[in-house]
């Protein structure tokens, strides 16, 4: 990654607050969505209307796509947009199929893992080493992760195959931060978020026609409501102010904000169903911001 000021530092980092903040938002409505409408084909008409919210700004700033083209060949952004649109979708698969076989609690921690694989993903495979701090950061996300979504659980049952299925959901998720670290600060962020926006929409699509049930082309109701709030915001804003806020932190301190999700999630549970949260959900809730303020404030 090429040498960043500390100011643009920070506002990546808190434009990617604001991302986890989004995405916490959007659990209790997608919840409710999704038991009117099926999953894949929510997905599909998700991400085909963030495909469409960012078609124009693609015309306006075509010139520029076009220059960026240049420098990085065609082939290789779409490449790198195909990539990320596969292990997107390959997340949201793992995770919902997942669902079926083991408990939302677990779901939430071992997708939560990917606070952990991302930073180790990057260190393998791109060099990005973590320092101290960061990796101190992270152990506390992990542990707030922990309190916040396995206390209460009789952990005895074992290993089932849906835990297997959300930790591929995990790898997935931490594969798309690390990815975009490796190849954000290359490639034009605009057509990188299309790329990837519209693969994943293909692959719903597909999906949906060959597992689930017809469906009317787009949902009524709150799973309209939520497939525009969640295709507007929390797709195509969301993911575009990822790959171009990742061009200017460290895929660790992606993937530690991003472990404020559940955090923003139980906010919103609270706020809109009155969801309250224990002394340990709280305390976990603690030491993921805890772990976040302390990477931020001691990065070298």
């Amino acid at each position: 990654m090429p040498t960043i000021s500390p100011n643009r530092r920070v506002v990546a980092d808190l434009s990617l607050l604001t991302v986890a903040f989004i995405w916490g938002l959007t659990f209790v409505m997608v919840q409710d969505a999704i038991r009117a409408y099926p999953v894949f084909a929510f997905l599909s008409v998700r991400f085909m209307l963030a495909f469409g919210a960012l078609l124009p700004w693609a015309w306006f700033w075509r010139g520029r796509m076009a220059g960026w083209g240049a420098k990085t060949r065609l082939r290789h952004q779409v490449v790198a947009g195909v990539l990320l649109g596969v292990l997107l979708f390959a997340g949201y698969g793992f995770q919902t199929t997942g669902l079926q076989y083991t408990t939302p609690a677990k779901t939430g921690f071992i997708t939560g893992l990917s606070v952990v694989l991302a930073p180790l993903m990057s260190a393998i495979f791109s060099g990005e080493r973590p320092g101290a701090a960061a990796w101190v950061g992270v152990g506390l996300a992990a542990l707030g992760l922990a309190f916040l979504s396995l206390v209460g659980i009789n952990l005895e049952e074992g290993i089932n195959p849906g835990d297997v299925l959300v930790f591929f959901c995990a790898l997935s998720f931490a594969g798309h931060v690390a990815v975009t670290g490796r190849v954000a600060h290359r490639m034009h962020p605009l057509f990188l978020t299309l790329t990837q926006i519209l693969t994943v929409a293909i692959l719903a699509t597909v999906t949906s026609a060959l597992f689930e049930p017809s469906t009317p082309l787009f949902p009524r109701g709150q799973p309209l409501f939520a497939a525009v709030f969640t295709g507007v915001l929390a797709t195509a804003m969301a993911f575009g102010v990822q790959t171009i806020a990742q061009r200017f932190t460290t895929v660790t301190h992606t993937a530690l904000i991003f472990a404020t999700e559940p955090v923003f999630a139980a906010l919103a549970s609270f706020l809109l169903i009155g969801e309250r949260l224990g002394p340990f959900q709280l305390l976990g809730a603690g030491l993921i911001l805890a772990g976040m303020l302390i990477a931020e404030l001691f990065r070298k």
